[in-house]
């Protein structure tokens, strides 16, 4: 133990003096830096992967069966995945919309 000690001294004093504190505490630094960013990093392609696969996954409307990827036709029931997705009418004008609102008295 005191051998690897005896060594691990020595180098320090020809590191020290040749490369300066300054390298010790870059060097020290960036080593924190690693472990700060790599896990943020590995957090960000998750987070990528699960919004590209939430993406491809389609419901069917006639079966109700939910199908990832990009389907033309549902594989369990066979009714066009088309239509869903012309169902969405985001070209219609808000205003020319009718909402039916009922009411009710409440005792």
């Amino acid at each position: 133990m005191q051998k690897n000690l005896f060594i691990y001294l020595i180098i320090s004093l020809i590191i020290i003096p040749l490369f300066g504190f300054n390298f010790l505490i870059s060097l020290l630094g960036n080593i924190l830096i690693l472990l700060f960013l790599i896990p943020l990093l590995f957090l960000i392609i998750l987070f990528l992967g699960i919004n590209s696969l939430k993406s491809s996954i389609q419901k069917c409307d006639n079966c109700g069966s939910t199908l990832i990827g990009n389907n033309d036709s549902c594989i369990y029931c066979g009714s066009n995945l088309d239509n869903s997705k012309n169902n969405d009418n985001l070209e219609v004008k808000a205003s020319e919309k009718t909402i039916e609102v009922k009411a009710e008295e409440i005792l």
